[in-house]
């Protein structure tokens, strides 16, 4: 299932510390077995249950996030070049993208005819605190913990890093505009 994954999702392949993007895969791969996924069911799994239908699966999201989040970061490097607080660690910033929404495996379950919706854990925890607790069980840096944790309105004001920042924008840029037109 490893080789799968990483050919839905190439992405992981940018981590360059390779202890680090061995993390990143078995934090995927642990939410996937937990929840009994399949990665063929991942990209059928809506990203978000607050637009129906759902324009874009949770595979196709999950990397319009990390390459937005990345073109953000190189652009900051570009445009700020000689202020080091608009220079993010690029390994941190990809695990914290790659795995944002990982929570959403625990979050989601597959209901009558093919609809989705909250699993009954999804019910009392969001996938921010469910993503983060995943990423501490498979030894993620606190850094990766903490993006996961805070990107989505439960950091909002409590954001502490650059790498957090840019994949909360990331994020919502993915999913705002189609809110307006969709939602």
């Amino acid at each position: 299932m490893k080789e799968e994954l990483m050919s839905a999702i190439p992405e992981f392949s940018l981590v360059e510390d390779d202890k680090l993007q061995a993390k990143c895969v078995e934090t995927f791969l642990d939410a996937m077995r937990i929840a009994n996924w399949s990665v063929s069911e991942l990209d059928e799994m809506p990203f978000t249950l607050l637009i129906r239908p759902c324009p874009a699966s949770f595979l196709e999201h999950t990397r319009r996030v990390t390459q937005t989040a990345l073109a953000i970061a190189r652009a900051l490097a570009e445009n700020w070049e000689q202020t080091e607080a608009m220079q993010c660690k690029q390994d941190i910033l990809l695990a914290t993208a790659l795995l944002h929404d990982v929570g959403k495996l625990l979050e989601y379950e597959r209901a009558a005819q093919g609809s989705w919706r909250k699993s009954k854990s999804g019910k009392l925890l969001r996938h921010p605190a469910s993503g983060a607790g995943l990423c501490t069980r498979n030894g993620l840096p606190d850094e990766v913990v903490h993006g996961v944790m805070y990107h989505s309105h439960e950091g909002d004001g409590i954001r502490a890093t650059l790498e957090a920042i840019i994949v909360h924008h990331a994020d919502f840029l993915n999913f705002e505009p189609l809110v307006l037109k969709h939602g």
